[in-house]
């Protein structure tokens, strides 16, 4: 049996604290639980204080046999941000524009830049398969689409991992391998119509919206939008394009994180949990679990710690 764990974000002491109160305890630097283990579903990385903690603590329990764990796009954009282009000498993956900079710094402060631990973490992010698919769930750390997934197999090893060859392919704009992760780590996305903008938690102006691709029908663009509550008042009523999502099988759940949720934890829909529950948030952050034990999805398998 699993307990999926959303995003950590550097909050190391959260964490410490969730598995606790799971049951997990800390033996011989590796947490563990004499029935369970732990499936974390990435975003271990950026913004928090205790960064380098957080990947010790799920490292341990993923080399120890303890934990599972799946890419964020976090790990992801780390890895492009600290590997050299080979086709541009002197350039990375991920650019090292200032808004990347700033988005990473913390990370690379905590780190070091360019230091053995940094190569060894990244090497380590490398690792991560992209989406994990179980007997009784799948988890993806944004979004389950069939397509895109498809679309990744050449990209891919055995377990899900990109491949070495496949990195600049994933880096590189107008790329399918580039479009499908971006859609998997990343959520979809949707153009806004007329050229509309908002701006993000981060203040960088967006002019496509994250949307809950999990849903079938028609539906405007304010439906769909997964924004702050700020912000949906300015997504338009009007309808977005037939045929734009992909729609979810059900055929198992689907646990994802990325989203930023708030409020009290509970399924968004009979086969979809999200258990990102902004943990950054000093206000009103949420580290959060999901206690699998084979039963249709519940709000009672919920189990969180404030920070």
């Amino acid at each position: 049996m699993y307990d999926i764990i959303g995003d950590i974000h550097g909050y190391a002491e959260p964490l410490r604290h969730l598995l606790t109160k799971l049951g997990y305890r800390e033996l011989q630097g590796v947490w563990r639980h004499q029935e369970r283990k732990v499936l974390f579903l990435g975003d271990f990385v950026d913004r928090g204080p205790e960064q380098i903690e957080v990947v010790q603590i799920a490292r341990s329990m993923v080399e120890a046999g303890q934990a599972l764990a799946i890419m964020g796009n976090h790990e992801f954009n780390a890895a492009a941000y600290a590997s050299a282009d080979p086709a541009k000498p002197g350039e990375y993956l991920r650019p090292h524009s200032d808004k990347n900079r700033k988005q990473h710094q913390e990370f690379l402060s905590q780190v070091g830049e360019g230091s053995p631990l940094h190569a060894d973490i990244i090497a380590w992010f490398k690792t991560l398969p992209l989406y994990i698919e179980l007997p009784g769930f799948r988890a993806v750390h944004a979004c389950w689409h069939p397509d895109q997934l498809e679309a990744l197999q050449p990209a891919l090893d055995e377990q899900q991992r990109l491949k070495p060859e496949a990195w600049r392919q994933a880096c590189e704009k107008g790329h399918p391998v580039y479009e499908a992760v971006e859609t998997v780590l990343k959520g979809l996305e949707i153009p806004l119509p007329d050229g509309m903008r908002f701006h993000d938690k981060d203040n960088n102006p967006r002019t496509n919206i994250r949307t809950q691709w999990w849903v079938q029908g028609s539906y405007t663009y304010r439906d769909l939008a997964i924004v702050p509550p700020d912000v949906i008042e300015r997504i338009p009523h009007q309808p977005v394009p037939a045929d734009i999502l992909p729609g979810y099988d059900n055929h198992k759940p689907v646990f994802v994180g990325h989203y930023w949720l708030t409020g009290t934890p509970e399924p968004l829909a009979d086969n979809i949990a999200c258990l990102d529950y902004s943990v950054v948030s000093a206000r009103q952050g949420k580290l959060v679990a999901y206690r699998w034990d084979e039963r249709p999805l519940t709000k009672d398998n919920y189990i969180w710690v404030s920070r």
